[in-house]
């Protein structure tokens, strides 16, 4: 534990805020143990039940998780701001950031076009216009149809994550738990955590979700499965037509499980979209559009069934009330214009070489790695806090993947992004000297 913490409190919910604190000042880091329940418990003079039911607290708010026989530890990016950041992944100047996962600002459209036009068409006449904007709802419906999607009933939302956490908590409650990729995105496996959901891990590989262990998730009792369609954060991964048939019969087997797609790669992914979307009775499919035309456009459209749809509108409505019109005109106007269409076309084919080459080339040097799409590879590490740092000495900043595991072997996230091809032979280098300690590059 960080030196300068120190545990207080005599009832469950003063012990709770106490951790609460230590973590947003920094005085509690991302994975530091919190004491053992008993010795908790003799050093405040409280009963054991008393300290085990502030930790679960703080477990079901997403602060803290169970680190199996080593007790309780604080998230590695827990539900709480910190006062500093420090839970953040630092970049010093003149290392190559290729680990926060963001796409390259070179890359996006224009939207300066787009928002004058969304702008000259007028602002909202009132809160009795908050709603889905015709034209959006248009493109979007064709576009997920065309997909083969159905888009009858749609909602739009302030981004994935937002739309993820309404079809959750339309169906769920705390405890209940949901089948998630293993490994899968960091922020979905926090949001989890902090709905105080139960995450049942289902492992990836690069076809997609492992059907024998989702059926194994849902007969555990997991009441929702999260499952990314392609373009897979951080593997790489994406459903191929044989593995969507063979997800949808064991979802078939379990009707009432709710299902959300995530398609956050949308125009960017070089994959046709296999979805699951209708396998059960309760489903959300997810696209936003973030990743094609920047990460400010806080907005994603949902498609699901009519009760999904009804109760994520309904609890939108006395909460946030809608997104913003302006937004949504921005959006659909980007969607309707040929030139933005060719700037997210030539992204998708940069990023397609930037990633086909970097894992050719550490293959070239007998480097096992996965990621046949989208913005992310995934390589397999003895150890990632070594791996880590030695590629940040060589210039080159990765991601661990303990941010994105739950029970799958340690590996480092390595994104595209920012990655020039003129970079990969010098990344591939780094990156197998990193894994094996050497300084040799087997294979070249």
């Amino acid at each position: 534990m960080t030196v300068g913490f120190a545990l207080a409190g005599r009832t469950a919910s003063e012990i709770s805020a106490a951790v609460e604190a230590g973590v947003r000042s920094g005085s509690l880091q991302a994975g530091d143990p919190l004491p053992p329940i008993r010795a908790a418990a003799t050093q405040l003079g409280v009963s054991p039940a008393t300290v085990a039911a502030a930790y679960q607290a703080l477990r079901q708010r997403g602060i803290a998780e169970s680190a199996g026989r080593h007790g309780t530890r604080v998230r590695p990016r827990p539900a709480v701001a910190p006062a500093r950041g420090q839970f953040r992944l630092e970049v010093p100047e003149g290392v190559l950031d290729l680990a926060t996962g963001a796409p390259d600002p070179r890359l996006l459209p224009d939207l300066g076009p787009a928002l004058a036009r969304a702008a000259a068409a007028g602002t909202s006449t009132g809160y009795a216009a908050g709603t889905v904007h015709p034209p959006l709802r248009a493109a979007a419906r064709e576009r997920l149809e065309r997909d083969g999607v159905d888009g009858s009933e749609l909602a739009v939302v302030g981004g994935a994550l937002d739309g993820i956490e309404r079809l959750l908590n339309a169906h769920l409650l705390p405890g209940d738990r949901v089948a998630v990729e293993d490994p899968g995105w960091a922020n979905l496996l926090d949001l989890v955590a902090a709905l105080g959901l139960r995450a049942v891990p289902v492992p990836v590989d690069e076809d997609g979700p492992d059907p024998r262990r989702l059926a194994d998730a849902l007969r555990a009792g997991a009441r929702a499965f999260v499952v990314t369609s392609r373009a897979h954060n951080p593997t790489g991964a994406g459903v191929t037509a044989a593995r969507a048939v063979d997800l949808r019969a064991v979802l078939a087997e379990h009707p009432d499980v709710l299902v959300i797609e995530d398609d956050h790669a949308g125009e960017l992914s070089v994959d046709a979209l296999h979805p699951l979307a209708g396998a059960t009775g309760a489903w959300g499919f997810v696209r936003s559009v973030s990743k094609s035309y920047g990460p400010d456009l806080r907005l994603a459209v949902v498609a699901g069934d009519a009760t999904s749809i009804g109760r994520l509108v309904g609890r939108q409505r006395v909460g946030t009330g809608w997104v913003s019109l302006l937004l949504q005109r921005l959006v659909a106007d980007l969607w309707s214009d040929p030139a933005v269409a060719v700037t997210v076309a030539t992204a998708k084919e940069e990023y397609e070489i930037r990633r086909t080459a970097l894992v050719e080339a550490l293959r070239a040097r007998n480097q096992p790695v996965t990621g046949r799409t989208g913005l992310n590879v995934w390589v397999s590490v003895p150890d990632e806090t070594t791996a880590v740092a030695r590629l940040r000495e060589a210039g080159f900043a990765v991601a661990p993947g303990a941010l994105y595991r739950i029970a799958t072997p340690p590996a480092i996230r390595i994104s595209v992004g920012g990655l020039e091809t003129d970079a990969v032979p010098a990344l591939a280098d780094a990156t197998v000297r990193a894994v094996t300690g050497t300084s040799e590059t087997p294979g070249v």
